[in-house]
């Protein structure tokens, strides 16, 4: 559900998590900037409310400062709804030559002696607030030059101010979106399974996630969108229950490998999740999801977790640098080779020959090589002919749904179909 568009800028920011935006980070600068060059105490933007004005922005040279962000009082109250409906002028250099301030509580409280007021109006027509300044002391010197400067800054406060709102709309929705994916069950789990060559016999699956949702999105947005907004290990973990769940009574001897970023396994509360099956038979896929800052951090928490049994393996091995670096800095048990380097490889020599040197790489560093997305008789025979000796692909079996995969494995009939 979105927010209507006269939703209160506080309940806007009231978002957590890393994906929430910093709003109007340049605000008080420019603020700060008007108001030293007009010789006033305080600037600030006012925000409405229903019938309320808050503070949002609030700076100054006074000591106690009379106002602070977050400060509201009801809009009736003060100066800003005045000027908007043009009770009072927006530029006013001595309050005492305007008698009817004498009336309004702040003029001589503050004690208020100049002001200037513009609204800020925001591309939609509606009134935002006001963006003012006052000092405590009349101020002769201000002229309509001045207020043509604070309405150029006003409009400027417009811009930075609708950008804002817009960006934590589209925020809200992403974290509206994932939210009702979580409480909806989703994903579903497919299971990929995987080969051994030798015998043709299922050795492991590879939980793929599936979101049924109209309208269709791919797997890697769904969890891409969950991570800008603060809730990708929430989402990796819920995936990692329903896979582990589906396959807690399922018989057979095969492992189960989840797909999990680096930054869930850091996060650590992967252990808390695998207890449906005996740690031995669960391989964690590194994913290529996000830039590893620390590797030590990585380390520290696959440490209890592989020697309690569990394996790791990295994804995507030769399609980008990061797993690369993944393969360097934990020392995997399995390396997946890419579906770019299996595609195609019984006719493309650079393919086969960078195959090759990953497989040299794991033959002499004990690590075992699966290779993915093998679609072709003739790739399958190009991949073994360089040694590879597991994979998975749409040629050995599609991703299959839990009672399909059951069908397969329950009758103890694992080889490949």
């Amino acid at each position: 559900m979105q927010r209507p568009k006269d939703a209160p800028w506080n309940e806007l920011l009231a978002t957590d998590g890393p994906g929430a935006l910093a709003i109007g980070r340049n605000v008080d600068r420019i603020l700060n900037a008007v108001r030293t060059h007009l010789g006033m105490d305080v600037a600030f933007i006012s925000e409405f409310s229903g019938r309320q004005r808050t503070f949002r922005h609030v700076v100054g040279a006074l000591e106690p400062m009379p106002l602070k962000p977050g400060d509201s009082m009801p809009l009736e109250e003060g100066y800003c709804l005045r000027v908007v409906d043009g009770r009072i002028p927006q530029l006013i250099p001595d309050t005492r030559a305007v008698p009817v301030l004498a009336d309004i509580p702040d003029t001589a409280a503050v004690p208020i002696g100049a002001h200037l007021s513009v609204p800020i109006k925001l591309s939609d027509g509606r009134i935002f607030g006001t963006f003012c300044c006052f000092s405590l002391r009349p101020n002769l010197s201000l002229s309509e030059r001045d207020m043509q400067m604070m309405r150029a800054f006003a409009e400027l406060l417009a811009y930075q101010i609708d950008g804002d709102l817009d960006a934590l709309r589209v925020h809200e929705e992403k974290v509206e979106r994932i939210n009702a994916v979580l409480e909806l069950g989703q994903p579903s789990i497919a299971y990929q399974p995987i080969y051994r060559l030798k015998d043709d016999r299922i050795i492991g699956v590879e939980c793929l996630a599936r979101f049924d949702l109209n309208p269709p999105r791919p797997a890697d947005l769904w969890f891409r969108e969950a991570r800008e907004i603060g809730l990708g290990v929430r989402l990796e973990l819920n995936t990692m229950l329903t896979a582990m769940d589906g396959l807690r009574h399922l018989l057979g001897g095969f492992y189960v490998s989840l797909n999990v970023s680096p930054q869930t396994i850091i996060s650590g509360q992967v252990a808390g999740y695998l207890d449906a099956l005996p740690l031995d038979r669960v391989v964690l896929e590194l994913t290529e999801h996000a830039h590893v800052e620390d590797y030590a951090a990585l380390r520290e928490q696959l440490t209890p977790l592989r020697r309690q049994g569990v394996r790791v393996a990295v994804d995507d091995a030769g399609a980008g640098y990061a797993s690369m670096r993944h393969v360097l800095a934990i020392s995997p048990d399995i390396i997946k080779l890419d579906m770019t380097l299996t595609r195609s490889i019984d006719s493309d020599s650079p393919r086969r020959a960078l195959a090759a040197a990953l497989i040299a790489f794991a033959r002499q560093t004990h690590t075992e090589i699966i290779a993915e997305g093998v679609e072709t008789a003739e790739e399958l025979a190009a991949l073994k002919a360089l040694g590879v000796e597991h994979a998975q692909g749409y040629f050995l079996s599609r991703p299959l749904a839990l009672p399909d995969l059951s069908s397969l494995l329950n009758p103890g009939e694992t080889r490949l179909h």
